[in-house]
């Protein structure tokens, strides 16, 4: 789609989009004063090789990124879930950090409009390709640590991440626990898993349930989340961690 500009002349509706560093920093409450950095964790390759003015893409700030927020995920869900065993923070990680979760994280932000990019990737739809959205997100990163290191991804990424992990908990192609539990208990024939809920507290817009999972009769696992879904597939994933235990000639990947 073409619209006409000011001078008259059809310019794409791309770049009449395009919103500026400052403006950016604004928006999401960007407080370091070197915007520079910001900008080059907005600038594509494409926009410097048509830019010779502009001295540095995102690329290295994207490979940064992309190191802080492994640790910062990871740290995040070891104390966010104590109860989940090591298979499942993996699976969890991994699907907090992929390319099309970190590109929906990009456009929450509303980070398509300021990226700087060639007149190539602006015609080809560059601001919504996911592989775009995803390095931006992870070069924002890269710049926050350098200009506030740990504590300033922290308090930028763990309300996102917060928002985000509940939803894939749910997921039934990353943390399926309940599935797996009910599979193994009826392999063994101990009968399908029942679920009580051991308690409900806090406020009404933050309760924090405990669900109890029951295997044949005997507690087998218990697990807390912010609603009884959650709390069951965590108190399931317990229950998963165990049968290594038990049967330790299965180990199951959980």
């Amino acid at each position: 789609m073409e619209l006409e500009s000011d001078n008259g002349k059809e310019v794409p509706a791309v770049e009449q989009e395009s919103l500026s560093p400052q403006e950016v920093a604004k928006r999401i409450n960007y407080k370091y004063p070197n915007i520079r950095l910001l900008t080059r964790a907005l600038t594509h390759r494409s926009y410097v090789n048509e830019h010779p003015e502009v001295p540095e893409d995102n690329e290295r700030l994207e490979f940064l990124g992309d190191a802080v927020l492994d640790f910062v995920v990871g740290a995040w869900l070891y104390n966010r879930y104590p109860e989940m065993a090591e298979g499942q923070l993996t699976r969890m990680r991994s699907a907090l950090v992929r390319t099309e979760q970190l590109a929906e994280f990009a456009r929450q932000l509303n980070l398509g409009p300021s990226m700087r990019l060639g007149r190539g990737e602006l015609h080809g739809g560059g601001r919504q390709r996911l592989a775009l959205l995803c390095a931006t997100f992870e070069a924002l990163i890269g710049a926050l640590y350098l200009q506030g290191e740990i504590s300033a991804v922290r308090d930028f990424i763990f309300p996102i991440l917060e928002k985000a992990s509940d939803g894939l908990l749910l997921q039934p192609d990353v943390y399926d626990a309940k599935s797996r539990l009910q599979e193994w208990a009826q392999g063994h024939k101990l009968g399908i898993p029942q679920y009580e809920t051991r308690s409900a507290e806090g406020p009404d817009h933050a309760k924090t349930f405990t669900v109890d999972v029951f295997v044949n009769g005997t507690l087998s696992g218990s697990g807390s989340g912010h609603n009884k879904q959650i709390a069951a597939q965590t108190a399931a994933a317990d229950a998963l961690s165990k049968v290594d235990d038990y049967f330790p000639e299965e180990r199951l990947n959980v």
